[in-house]
């Protein structure tokens, strides 16, 4: 009898031990009857569907794992654009909200996600200011008040740097929160890959060998090849008539700026006219631009550059994000650019508006 009793008490040890820890979902979202949410999660540049839950007034429940560590994930409602994101993990998670603002859902049970969200809360107050002065800078522009464009446009960068700061920050300072690689991502956007390899050095061993984190050396590496400093790659790409022209076929003038930009991109027409402007000021001087599109479609490059009067040399292979100099220049966000001096040497990277003109005018003189 004991032995049964003990093979009893053996099978439900292991039967618990099997089962390891799991997160549970409970989601109450109003507005939310007979609809289908997603758990899903990015790989490999796709979404992935870790499991779904059909919610019944408002309620449903989705229950698996383990997660090996936190990691973020959506919660999307099938077939369409309503989601909001959170960290995922062991952990018994609770999302709060309503169906037609999914996305400010309350998340609650998740320590990771709560640190996470303490950053966003942190970088709430500078990103209103940030929209705030640029509104102003919107208005300024249009009035032809440079004298105020010039002011408010170091505003911005003042606010932009100490956005920044603020996120790389947090990394240093929560080594052992896997929000950090989260965080680092977002940032790798506006940093160098050497600022990147430093920030992954200050993480704990067990945050740093997370699949984000190995995409993030691997980011880094390359973006090492294009930093200020380096010489830059050569590339062939074709012009709107259809002809090959490289990279180097203009490499030789005082200054070229290599410009990633794109028909539909609202930040990069908006950007286009400071660098029609320095063209204008200082192309007798030197100062020539190459312009690399990431359109889809002949038709809205060539109008746009017919629109936005950029007059100098374009090229592109309409292939998108999959652009091959923009993937050989990890360029993942636009606009984008790289300062080049005569010898193809890297002396600048991403200038904009002033910073851009202040450049140019410090190489070039007066």
């Amino acid at each position: 009898m004991k032995k049964i009793l003990s093979f009893a008490v053996l099978a439900a040890i292991l039967a618990a031990c099997s089962s390891g820890p799991q997160y549970v979902i409970n989601g109450k979202i109003e507005g939310a009857d007979s609809v289908m949410f997603l758990l899903q999660k990015r790989e490999a540049g796709s979404m992935v569907t870790l499991d779904s839950a059909m919610a019944y007034k408002g309620s449903f429940k989705i229950k698996g794992g383990p997660v090996k560590n936190p990691e973020m994930v959506m919660l999307t409602v099938r077939d369409s654009r309503m989601r909001t994101q959170f960290f995922l993990e062991n952990a018994e998670i609770t999302i709060t909200g309503k169906l037609d603002s999914l996305y400010g859902a309350s998340i609650t049970g998740s320590k990771t996600q709560d640190e996470y969200s303490g950053l966003v809360k942190s970088m709430n107050d500078l990103g209103d200011k940030n929209t705030e002065i640029y509104n102003q800078y919107q208005v300024a522009a249009q009035e032809g008040d440079t004298a105020r464009v010039a002011d408010l446009e170091k505003q911005v960068e003042t606010i932009q740097e100490e956005m920044l700061k603020v996120q790389a920050d947090f990394v240093r300072n929560n080594p052992a929160s896997f929000a950090a690689p989260q965080v680092l991502a977002g940032l790798a956007y506006e940093i160098t890959g050497t600022e990147i390899e430093t920030l992954i050095g200050v993480m704990d061993t067990a945050v740093a060998n997370t699949a984000l984190v190995k995409e993030l050396k691997e980011r880094a590496l390359k973006m090492k090849a294009v930093e200020p400093g380096q010489k830059a790659p050569d590339f062939t790409l074709n012009d709107p008539e259809g002809n090959p022209v490289s990279l180097y076929s203009k490499v030789g003038t005082k200054l070229l700026l290599l410009d990633f930009w794109a028909a539909w991109c609202g930040p990069c027409r908006q950007e286009n006219p400071n660098v029609v402007k320095a063209y204008k000021e200082f192309n007798k001087k030197g100062f020539d631009v190459f312009g690399v599109s990431l359109d889809r479609t002949k038709d809205d490059w060539v109008k746009a550059i017919a629109d936005d009067q950029l007059t100098w040399t374009h090229v592109s292979d309409l292939q998108y994000w999959n652009n091959e100099a923009a993937r050989m220049y990890s360029v993942n966000s636009i606009p984008a650019n790289f300062l080049l001096d005569e010898n193809g040497i890297i002396i600048g990277r991403n200038l904009r508006g002033q910073g851009l003109y202040n450049k140019i005018k410090e190489v070039l003189g007066n």
